[in-house]
């Protein structure tokens, strides 16, 4: 039998309600998978916290993989893609840095207002992230590395 997965997912808290759909997809696809896994969630306020706190979880060996969720969006200023860019940055070097699998999900549309149109897409862009994340975790558990 294999053992259960141990997965930290960190969740920011900008559009929670749409960036909780990440778990859904997760969970829907792991069990759809017949896996077993343990997950912690992780909430911090923004996506700029999520490197710092996938590195601490990292290294405490106690995961083996880290999922890190966002929705970065355009507020009317260029802030936005440095964010994302940092959080990117930050991610990968945690990874790189522990030896844990670490997963970006921060999505970074172009243009996102709260209307009813774009809620409902992100959601369920969220959802479906959420599974393919499912997959990549699933996939590097079974490398031989």
């Amino acid at each position: 039998m294999t053992r259960p997965l141990k997965i930290a997912m960190i969740k920011a808290r900008w559009h929670a309600d749409i960036v909780d759909q990440i778990q859904v997809g997760f969970e829907n696809e792991m069990h759809n998978k017949s896996r077993k896994y343990d997950l912690k969630e992780v909430h911090v306020p923004g996506a700029l916290e999520m490197p710092m706190v996938a590195k601490k979880l990292a290294e405490t060996g106690n995961y083996d993989g880290i999922i890190c969720a966002a929705l970065v969006v355009n507020g009317g200023i260029y802030r936005h893609e440095f964010v994302a860019q940092a959080v990117l940055d930050g991610i990968v070097r945690a990874g790189m840095d522990t030896g844990v699998p670490v997963y970006s999900v921060s999505l970074t549309p172009h243009e996102f207002q709260e209307t009813p149109e774009h809620i409902e897409f992100y959601t369920k862009h969220f959802s479906k992230k959420g599974s393919e994340v499912a997959n990549a975790v699933l996939m590097m558990d079974e490398l031989d590395i």
